[in-house]
């Protein structure tokens, strides 16, 4: 299904897959921007919970047509609703992830978080940190000898990721933006019939109750995916390989899920992953192009292995043209796609200004959960499997083409007054749930502050 960009882009979504209830929206939002980065929290959230309401009305729930959304929660959900009691989590960035000047004039965003990128940005400007960690200024000494696209290239070309910083009419007219423009929002596609065997046991308050969900995502995007399923009440198993960390991202997007390490490279561990899989009724995965495949993971594979499988995959830069393959975050797409100019001039500043959250990540994460759901409702229906593509760079997209203005005047940021979680690094309080439909809402009682803490079984 196809859907092209327009100003009423969700609405347009919501009508081809049929989402034809209402919601009661309340509250303003608080996040100021260029764009309209409140409206797409809000049009987010709306997707989502209208989803929910659809599936759940299959299932004859009372009062499942109930719809309400709160945009000043909508807003706070976009990385702003956790909030640790007593103590201070690190930092997300590593100190050479930034916006640094070029040669040309122009600007480059690096991103050094991972150890493995960190290490490529390093080796191409001719840096160490055999001795003592490189410093940001003898970074941006060495970057601003460079033209940024250039660098871009070099960078990509030795395994890292960053971006040169691009106009909305520069990014419109390369090859991987006109791809990603003719791109649907999200992609569907139906696959084979469901094999009928599953745990799940809906419930009016937690109507995902038993799901099984096998998470194979990192960061932001697919974890906030995993995460609202977790809090409808899926049984989250997410896999990340050994030596992976990301210590400062995990209490915002590990409420109520499992974590295993597996080491993909390894057949017998491949095989614990695949054992896990035929039991799945949910896949939802991030890795760049190519990547599943070589992981003897194909879709073909993945058919095979769970018939029928709701199979849900999210890339940065979209699944056409010639950047499929490339390495990607919320930080550089904003970047490439003009997002991060566009920032700069409507603010008349110096340097690129982004947007005041990470909006592409987790506005495609809660669109990846409402594909999820429609095709939950899919199977109701015909009893079939399907396949759902989405990217942060088309999700940028809808964003530069939606109407500026749309926002209400600005509200104050609410205080987070919801649950206070136990963890195992301090108390967490989590902002109540943006959505709810009928006697369902995000709900959660644990976050996972450490990964490959469980065993790689289901519950």
């Amino acid at each position: 299904m196809s859907t092209p960009a327009s100003e009423a882009e969700f609405e347009t979504v919501r009508r081809g897959f049929g989402l034809t209830g209402s919601a009661t929206i309340e509250g303003s939002g608080f996040l100021r921007s260029a764009l309209p980065v409140s409206a797409l929290t809000t049009e987010a959230f709306t997707t989502l919970a209208l989803a929910l309401s659809s599936l759940m009305e299959r299932m004859a729930f009372p009062e499942a047509s109930d719809v309400h959304v709160d945009r000043a929660l909508c807003d706070s959900w976009f990385g702003q609703h956790v909030r640790p009691v007593g103590w201070t989590p690190p930092s997300p960035w590593d100190p050479l992830s930034g916006s640094f000047a070029t040669a040309d004039r122009s600007w480059i965003r690096t991103h050094a978080n991972a150890p493995h990128h960190r290490a490529a940005l390093l080796h191409v400007l001719g840096l160490s940190d055999s001795v003592d960690p490189v410093d940001p200024a003898a970074l941006a000494e060495r970057i601003a000898q460079w033209d940024a696209e250039r660098l871009e290239s070099a960078i990509v070309d030795a395994g890292g990721a960053s971006a040169a910083l691009r106009t909305a009419t520069e990014w419109t007219a390369s090859a991987p933006g006109h791809a990603v423009q003719h791109e649907p929002l999200i992609e569907y596609s139906p696959t084979a019939a469901w094999d009928d065997s599953t745990r799940w046991n809906p419930t009016p308050e937690r109507p995902l109750a038993g799901l099984r969900v096998l998470d194979l995502t990192r960061v932001i995007a697919g974890p906030a995916c995993t995460q609202v399923l977790a809090g409808l009440g899926a049984d989250v198993l997410r896999v990340d390989p050994p030596g992976w960390d990301e210590p400062a991202v995990l209490p915002l997007v590990m409420a109520g899920k499992r974590s295993v390490r597996l080491d993909l490279r390894d057949g017998a561990e491949r095989g614990i992953l695949l054992g896990l899989l035929a039991e799945a009724d949910v896949l939802v995965h991030g890795y760049r192009g190519g990547a599943m495949d070589g992981l003897g993971l194909s879709e073909e594979q993945r058919r095979h292995v769970r018939p029928g499988l709701v199979d849900v995959a999210e890339r940065a830069y979209g699944w056409t043209g010639p950047w499929t393959e490339r390495r990607g975050f919320d930080s550089l797409v904003q970047f490439s796609s003009g997002i991060a100019h566009l920032g700069m001039t409507s603010a008349r500043a110096a340097e690129p200004v982004s947007l005041p959250v990470q909006a592409l990540d987790w506005a495609t994460g809660y669109l990846a959960a409402t594909s999820v759901l429609l095709g939950l409702r899919e199977r109701f229906d015909d009893d079939r499997g399907s396949s759902w593509r989405l990217s942060l760079a088309r999700t940028a997209h809808t964003l530069l083409t939606m109407p500026r203005g749309t926002d209400d005047e600005p509200g104050d940021r609410p205080e987070i007054s919801g649950a206070v979680v136990p963890t195992a690094l301090g108390d967490i309080a989590v902002a109540e749930s943006p959505i709810r439909v009928g006697r369902a809402s995000l709900h959660y009682t644990s976050i996972t502050t450490s990964l490959g803490v469980d065993a790689a079984t289901w519950s």
